[in-house]
């Protein structure tokens, strides 16, 4: 599970420096969790999923601000469809249904969305989304305009949009490794339903 010394891989400065640290304190517990969640999806859906692990490769000076893995249906890629993110930034471990990249039918994701938007508002309470998945930001969904971002998401070439929890990185819940889990996996099980009105 995340600790302490997961979320200060982004104090390291350099980009092999911080991309060493990534690989031997991050990597390691993206592939344990997501072994779980992959396990628990695949159940839910019955369908074959696959992990892909972010490797940062096109970076050659700036080390990444943040690093995720990635579920997906394709064993290729993932930023082709909407996919599950499992990431951390440095203030937050973040769980996403992700629609980033700009995939082949975004406009077609958004306006099921737009059509189904009481799906978004009626996720659990503490349910966040974000809408730029380079940026560490993220609204609350109840308080946040759905609607507007959806529109985006349709009409703005690079619009983006991810729904889902966090878990800061202060939060209690790193003190119970087995009940951060929980958080995780009843995340990835209640976005199911959004992630099936987007299969075409």
């Amino acid at each position: 599970m995340f600790t302490q010394e997961s979320f200060a891989v982004f104090d390291i400065a350099g980009l092999d420096e911080r991309m060493a640290a990534i690989r031997e304190e991050v990597q390691p517990i993206f592939k344990t969790i997501d072994e779980r969640i992959k396990k628990d999806l695949e159940k839910e859906l019955d369908e074959p999923l696959f992990i892909h692990i972010a490797q940062h490769r096109r970076r050659s000076v700036y080390p990444p601000e943040n690093t995720w893995s990635a579920i997906s249906s394709k064993k290729r890629g993932y930023k082709m469809e909407p996919h599950f993110q499992l990431g951390i930034w440095p203030d937050y471990v973040f769980m996403y249904l992700s629609i980033i990249d700009q995939p082949p039918k975004k406009e077609q994701i958004a306006q099921q969305l737009l059509q189904h938007s009481l799906l978004l508002t009626q996720l659990p309470e503490d349910t966040v989304m974000n809408t730029d998945h380079t940026k560490a930001n993220y609204e609350f969904i109840a308080q946040a305009n759905v609607k507007q971002a959806l529109e985006r998401l349709k009409k703005v070439k690079k619009g983006e949009f991810q729904v889902g929890r966090i878990i800061a990185k202060d939060s209690h819940l790193w003190q119970d490794p087995e009940q951060a889990l929980e958080y995780m996996l009843a995340t990835y099980r209640f976005l199911v339903p959004v992630y099936q009105l987007l299969q075409f």
